[in-house]
């Protein structure tokens, strides 16, 4: 673990009466896209803050806790070069980013993040009419998928280990520097993922493509999560020129894999020009943005809703599900200073329903949950280090708290495409929110083979440490979401230990394993890289976050998709 920095100093003051009275500071299911890794930045800081308990108290901005860190959008860009290899420029920064929170003397300090200096896996396919017949072992010992024939996946399945469903390998013929997928999503008995210039649907249970959908441009964009009947809405783009923009709209249904309506959104013109967008689904509404512009669009039949504000502050990403949450830029009329603002907006005008304004210079970062709102904030400075914050709302957009981490280091996996213009606000794991309470997990305790963590439990009326929840012996747990009324974990795989899906109480204690993933089959479990979680209908999915490889034959060749359930 690289050292923590020192300290930073205090607050700036107040913001002006304008502002709120207690200023802040991504073919399968959709889940997290983990990413981190950058060595952390250390940096001339000033005096440390006095710690408390679990670190800084509520300062005149709700007790931001700061975090310096090395400028880095979640989702780092795949080069556009290339090489006699596929994939060679693009192994550490192809992947998600997240940042890990590292808090030291009250004062939450941010690592800049990356995937690790490691060959990259190919992912799972995506492209036109993939032959999956190939590619899928069903653990009955009749498939390949780079182990010999007649390994049969279940075959050293001790009692009361899960199953494996089955293992796809990849089978789309890439770029050269590969392809980012998106996905996974599991919809009723299906599991879809994209990538490249398609999106595919496999059975849950056996593996078997139920459905291909080619594309004629390449993916770009696609909403976290589609809507309670499957549909959702991907971004491809408008040509297959290299400089290409990702700004189509297109509407699948992921239960058939049937396309809908097809729509362009708005590029503009000069500084205003829309080069990518991100997309999210509120009810029956779906927004694309980017910076200064936004624009709302019907689910159901692409009729555009609302667009971007005449003049004023910009919405520049949404983040979607129980309600519309817009994050927007207001002109200051300097260029040295920033003035973000959130919103919870009407989905079918765009209009905002109430507006928090930050403290100066603090951005919104992510939306970590809509219902109850809390979103992260950073504050980045001239040596691009940021400061980070998290704070939770009411309802009606009033400060609700603003979490005091202390001294533990967090990393939130906030994966996504890289986009340049734009921000995905949502899309983050390794963290979980319920009514009253935001459960993030901490960053190992520990290096080498024996790596652990914790989940803590903030509340979120005082931002306090309720409590912390230790994962079993020698493992690392991440939060993937709310199943009920408790925390629904992933265990992680390691090289001899098989993963497993388990579930925490919402009052802490010991987590209760669900689905104990074989360990006979550890070694591939463990080898996906970035690895992408989803589970649903009893099945627990892993999958590689991107698909790239140094040469066609090993591109073939890799694991990219695997299932487990009871």
């Amino acid at each position: 673990m690289p050292p923590v920095p020192p300290t930073v100093p205090q607050m700036p003051p107040q913001a002006p009466p304008a502002a709120p009275p207690t200023q802040p500071g991504y073919g399968y299911p959709q889940q997290p896209q983990p990413g981190y890794g950058y060595p952390q930045q250390p940096g001339p800081y000033g005096q440390p803050q006095q710690p408390g308990p679990y670190g800084q108290q509520p300062g005149p901005y709700g007790g931001h806790p700061t975090a310096p860190m090395q400028q880095q959008y979640p989702g780092a860009p795949t080069p556009p070069g290339g090489g006699p290899f596929k994939g060679k420029t693009g192994v550490i920064v192809a992947a998600a980013v997240a940042a890990a929170l590292v808090i030291g003397g009250g004062t939450w300090f941010a690592l800049s993040g990356g995937e690790e200096d490691k060959p990259p896996i190919a992912g799972p396919s995506g492209s036109a009419q993939p032959t999956t017949s190939a590619s899928v072992d069903q653990g009955d010992g009749s498939g390949s998928n780079g182990r010999p024939a007649g390994d049969d996946l279940n075959a050293g399945r001790k009692p009361g280990e899960a199953k494996v469903n089955w293992l796809l390998k990849n089978d789309v013929d890439l770029p050269r520097n590969g392809a980012d997928v998106f996905g996974p999503w599991i919809v009723g008995d299906v599991v879809v993922k994209g990538m490249y210039k398609g999106l595919a649907g496999y059975g849950l249970a056996d593996g078997k493509q139920r459905w291909t959908l080619p594309l004629a441009t390449e993916l770009c964009a696609a909403a976290p999560t589609p809507n309670a009947a499957g549909t959702t809405v991907i971004g491809i783009k408008d040509s297959t020129a290299e400089r290409a923009k990702c700004t189509v709209l297109q509407q699948v249904d992921l239960k058939t894999g049937k396309a809908g309506w097809k729509k362009d959104v708005p590029k503009g013109t000069g500084f205003s020009a829309l080069s990518e967008v991100t997309i999210a689904i509120s009810g029956n509404t779906v927004t694309a943005a980017g910076t200064n512009n936004s624009y709302g669009y019907s689910l159901t039949d692409g009729t555009q809703l609302f667009g971007k504000p005449a003049s004023g502050c910009q919405p520049f990403a949404f983040a979607g599900g129980a309600k519309l949450i817009a994050a927007a830029s207001c002109p200051t009329g300097n260029i040295d200073k920033t003035q973000h603002q959130v919103s919870e907006v009407d989905p079918k005008t765009g209009k905002p329903k109430w507006t928090y304004k930050l403290a100066p210079n603090w951005e919104v970062d992510k939306v970590y949950s809509v219902s109850p709102l809390v979103i992260s904030a950073i504050q980045r400075d001239d040596s691009n280090q940021k400061k980070w914050s998290v704070i939770a709302l009411k309802d009606n957009g009033t400060p609700r708290s603003t979490i005091q981490g202390g001294k533990d280091k967090f990393a939130p996996k906030c994966g996504g495409s890289f986009i340049v213009f734009g921000q995905n606000l949502e899309g983050c794991t390794n963290l979980a929110v319920d009514a009253g309470t935001l459960y993030m997990a901490t960053e190992p305790a520990s290096s080498g083979l024996a790596r652990t963590n914790e989940v803590i439990a903030f509340d979120l009326n005082t931002g306090k440490p309720k409590w912390r929840a230790k994962a079993p012996a020698e493992r690392m747990v991440t939060p993937l979401r709310m199943e009920g009324s408790e925390v629904l974990l992933y265990v992680d795989a390691s090289y001899n230990k098989g993963g497993a899906v388990a579930t925490l109480a919402p009052t802490g204690g010991t987590p209760k394993i669900v689905l104990q993933h074989p360990e006979a089959t550890a070694e591939i479990e463990n080898s996906f890289f970035g690895a992408k979680y989803a589970y649903g209908n009893g099945t627990f999915v892993v999958a590689s976050d991107r698909v790239s490889a140094r040469n066609d034959t090993e591109e073939k060749e890799t694991k990219t998709m695997m299932a487990f359930s009871k």
